[in-house]
């Protein structure tokens, strides 16, 4: 991913900086304020912002990044959920994984996503603020077709029964514990209201009389997953939202399950892209990340024909003419010079907020951010593609930080890279350790 050039707004506010800040300091991806650092990602923005405005009116897309560790394939589908947030989409990033949320188990993708659910005013979980805004709007259109007050439930119900009716030829439970939900809250038993709602999002182990009260039984089975995704788009629609963006991220953990759930989870993505190709849901902006390996490995997508054929994309072309419309769509990576790039743009965003900018700016120039890129680097074994998550992390934590706080600190003389496994993931440990034969100590830092 080229990140030279920076586009950064001229002003940002303090809040929007500490938050990027902050997290890069911890060696994280942002979770929002990623305009801040998006450059170069310009190629992909007018198809991205066309499927977005597709599915904004009633369409529904299914998009596959590709990427190695390091690629910036989180910072990516967290920059799209910020352009998707901000035309109204509600958004939900699920990591899947084999313990916590197995993809072949669509019951519990769907409970991580009303989990992990949230708006341009609600944070994780929105659910409740979403149904009660859909029984608002229910009452604000009954009303305006002339219902008096006491005629108001008999035509929300009718208006409840017309907008899930299609939802119940899959899923009738849902519309069920909507009504058990609207009807705990008028009788202002607010714990089986509570209850009814997490079964409606998906949670096990519900009180059964919780259950009894609003009709349902059981809990949601992987079918019923879909029916109550179709419901939900239903409600977040009616309720204001344009649509929902959804990521499933790190796919690429299938490679490491047991053959049969791998098998069974492969399936469910074969059947989950068929879905959203068909129409069932309207107003779904679906996402998957990859490495290369899971997408054209024999452990992976080729392991499934019928999947493969659906994510074939031809990417034996030149990087440039990438047809970023495709279903599946690359992240070259960085290199260093566009990681030098993302180090000077985060260098340029914290002296605006620094004691004193021109310090920071002096002492931390262009030339010391490369020297520091190619040091982070060669601790990775000379693997630049990986680097960006520590590099970023020291940048900010060890130097910039010391610069701000202690005039007489000057990383050249006083600060010396270290990298502790302890620090590393898994994937950086394990380049540090067999990667290269050049190490941190072999990079000098001085000018």
């Amino acid at each position: 991913m080229s990140t030279t050039g920076s586009k950064r707004p001229a002003q940002v506010s303090a809040a929007r900086r500490r938050t990027v800040i902050d997290a890069l300091r911890r060696g994280a991806v942002p979770e929002s304020g990623l305009d801040l650092l998006a450059t170069g990602l310009d190629r992909f923005e007018a198809a991205l912002d066309a499927e977005l405005d597709a599915v904004a009116s009633g369409g529904s897309v299914f998009k596959a990044v590709r990427g190695e560790y390091g690629s910036g394939k989180t910072f990516f589908t967290r920059w799209l959920g910020e352009r998707a947030k901000r035309r109204n989409f509600a958004v939900a990033e699920i990591q899947i994984s084999e313990n916590e949320t197995p993809l072949h188990k669509l019951e519990t993708v769907y409970r991580r996503l009303t989990e992990r659910l949230t708006t341009s005013s609600f944070p994780p979980s929105a659910l409740r603020p979403v149904v009660d805004a859909w029984f608002y709007a229910l009452e604000e259109d009954a009303l305006a077709s002339g219902a008096t007050e006491e005629e108001l439930p008999g035509e929300v119900e009718k208006l409840l029964v017309a907008r899930l009716a299609e939802v119940s030829r899959h899923a009738p439970s849902f519309a069920t514990a909507l009504r058990g939900y609207r009807a705990a809250l008028a009788n202002g038993d607010e714990a089986t209201a509570a209850a009814v709602l997490a079964w409606l999002g998906g949670q096990p182990h519900v009180a059964a009389s919780a259950r009894r009260a609003a009709g349902v039984r059981g809990d949601l089975d992987h079918f019923g997953a879909l029916g109550f995704l179709q419901g939900l788009l239903t409600v977040l629609r009616d309720s204001g939202h344009t649509g929902l963006f959804v990521v499933l991220d790190e796919v690429e953990t299938l490679q490491r399950v047991r053959s049969d759930a791998r098998d069974k989870a492969l399936n469910a993505l074969r059947q989950l892209i068929d879905e959203v190709h068909s129409g069932r849901f309207p107003g779904l902006y679906l996402v998957i990340t990859g490495t290369p390996a899971f997408y054209d490995g024999q452990q992976g997508v080729q392991r499934l024909a019928p999947l493969a054929q659906r994510l074939a994309t031809d990417f034996t072309t030149d990087p440039r003419f990438d047809n970023p419309r495709a279903v599946q769509i690359r992240l070259p990576g960085f290199t260093e010079e566009s990681l030098v790039g993302l180090g000077v743009t985060i260098r340029d965003l914290y002296a605006d907020a620094a004691t004193s900018p021109e310090r920071v700016r002096t002492v931390v120039d262009d030339a010391y951010v490369a020297d520091l890129a190619r040091a982070v680097g060669g601790a990775l074994g000379g693997k630049v593609g990986v680097a960006p998550r520590l590099f970023l992390k020291k940048l900010v934590g060890d130097v910039l930080d010391r610069v701000d706080q202690f005039d007489d600190f000057d990383p050249r003389q006083h600060y010396k890279l270290t990298v502790a496994s302890s620090e590393l993931t898994d994937v950086e440990r394990n380049l540090a350790a067999t990667g290269s034969s050049v190490s941190a100590d072999d990079i000098d830092l001085e000018l």
